[in-house]
């Protein structure tokens, strides 16, 4: 289990960006952080990857303090940020030069086909469109099996269509070993579509406002009724925690339930 247990960050410019950040998170679950600019999330996953420790708190992962980048956790960022003195097939096996050759080729050429870049194996990151490189970066991420896999707006900077087509790469390449995904992001529908639970920040400084529950089997139809109420509850979950009128919420999952019934 992921836990994060009071989680503050103060940077050296006096800056406090999160305080007192706690929840559960278990092996195998889809979570989706989601607040408004500046609320800390990405400061948030950096702590959890080991990049930035806390500044008070603990991130653990199976009992285990993550202070610094660990082995069983991965992480993927905005940008496929590829080798490019590599090819397609040697950046997804950058991470398993310890494996035997046989079954680093065989993981390989397993993760090429399940992104749908088995054509690809030979090219160049230079070649690749922005859609193809983010499935390579996420096979990347993937093919080591960690435990946790960090995301950081891992779609944004691309168009609806290839989003919508990687999304449902991700949850394919998520179905094979199920690790836990962390995953921060400004798209309600995305987190909805992606999430088991949908966490909301509050900022300045980051705080848990709201832990709304997406209770919808997969796959997913974005156009059911049913996907319209979730996405509304997180909706209102995520105008309530940007109204500066408002009391500090507690963080709990009946919060944001209730929030727009």
């Amino acid at each position: 289990m992921l836990v994060l247990g009071g989680v503050s960050k103060t940077y050296p410019n006096g800056v406090h960006a999160l305080e007192r950040f706690s929840a559960e998170i278990r092996l195998g679950e889809i979570v989706a952080i989601i607040g408004g600019s500046g609320c800390g999330k990405s400061t948030l996953l950096r702590a959890i990857a080991g990049l930035d420790p806390a500044t008070s708190g603990a991130v653990t992962l199976d009992d285990i303090a993550i202070t610094a980048p660990h082995e069983k956790i991965g992480i993927i960022f905005q940008e496929p940020r590829l080798l490019p003195w590599l090819s397609v097939a040697d950046n997804i096996g950058f991470g398993l030069s310890d494996l035997p050759a046989a079954e680093r080729r065989a993981r390989v050429v397993r993760a090429l086909d399940r992104v749908g870049l088995a054509d690809k194996a030979r090219a160049w990151p230079r070649e690749l469109s922005g859609g193809q490189a983010q499935r390579v970066a996420i096979a990347r991420a993937l093919v080591p099996q960690p435990e946790v896999l960090l995301l950081d707006e891992p779609f944004s900077a691309l168009d609806a269509f290839t989003r919508t087509d990687l999304q449902d790469h991700l949850l394919d390449l998520w179905a094979d070993a199920r690790p836990t995904l962390v995953m921060v992001t400004h798209d309600v529908e995305e987190a909805v579509m992606l999430a088991d639970r949908v966490l909301v920040m509050r900022p300045r400084p980051g705080r848990l406002f709201a832990d709304v529950a997406v209770n919808l089997a997969r796959p997913r139809d974005r156009k059911s009724q049913l996907f319209d109420q979730v996405k509304r509850r997180v909706l209102t979950a995520l105008d309530r925690s940007l109204d500066r009128n408002l009391m500090e919420a507690q963080s709990n999952s009946s919060a944001g339930e209730a929030m727009w019934w």
